[in-house]
């Protein structure tokens, strides 16, 4: 396995080493490198100290359940039963091995500037997440899509009504660490104005 780990390293180098990682070796994650991994997160910025974050901890039944969500929403895009049966189970039973499944959700406001900034404070809590788990060697791989709003997606993970899940994020010991993606020059996205 490839070392994944930014201890020393500057802060822009982390930011650099970070991938999203999709397999993961079964080591366990111990309930005080999560605990460290979300007091990390707490400390992103968020306009007027909302702290609008809420963080759901699925454990292996609600993972299943979350699965089993994924898992029914990939098999109707099938037409072959046989491969949407085989779907069902397999990415069921992937949800459930994830050695830690983190729901990141947000309070929801009814003023739209809040709602905003209260999204954007969730995902740089995610960063910071991201980044700590690289210091502990860990991986993570962040979801969103529409899966979020699904009801029975959010049953499974538990979110209260007046929330909405914004990401979810795997991690664990990453079991390969993918080559980085071609990014673009923030040149070609920088407009300087006078």
């Amino acid at each position: 396995m490839k070392e994944f780990t930014f201890v020393g390293m500057r802060a822009t180098e982390a930011i650099r080493a970070r991938r999203s990682i999709k397999r993961f070796t079964d080591r366990p994650i111990t309930r005080e490198q999560i605990e460290a991994l979300l007091d990390a997160a707490v400390h992103a910025p968020n306009h007027r100290l909302t702290q609008p974050w809420r963080f759901y901890v699925l454990g292996p039944e609600a993972r299943r359940a979350y699965g089993s969500v994924v898992a029914e929403r990939k098999a109707r895009k099938l037409e072959n039963s046989d491969a949407a049966t085989a779907m069902r189970a397999n990415v069921t039973r992937e949800h459930e091995e994830l050695p830690v499944m983190i729901a990141v959700a947000v309070v929801d406001n009814e003023n739209p500037e809040i709602r905003e900034e209260d999204y954007a404070a969730a995902m740089m809590a995610i960063q910071n997440l991201s980044l700590a788990a690289m210091e502990m060697g860990l991986g993570t791989h962040i979801k969103t899509g529409a899966v979020m709003a699904d009801p029975a997606a959010r049953a499974a993970a538990g979110v209260k009504d007046n929330e909405r899940i914004v990401a979810i994020v795997n991690v664990g010991e990453p079991a390969d660490v993918p080559p980085p993606k071609k990014r673009d020059a923030a040149v070609g996205f920088t407009t300087w104005m006078p």
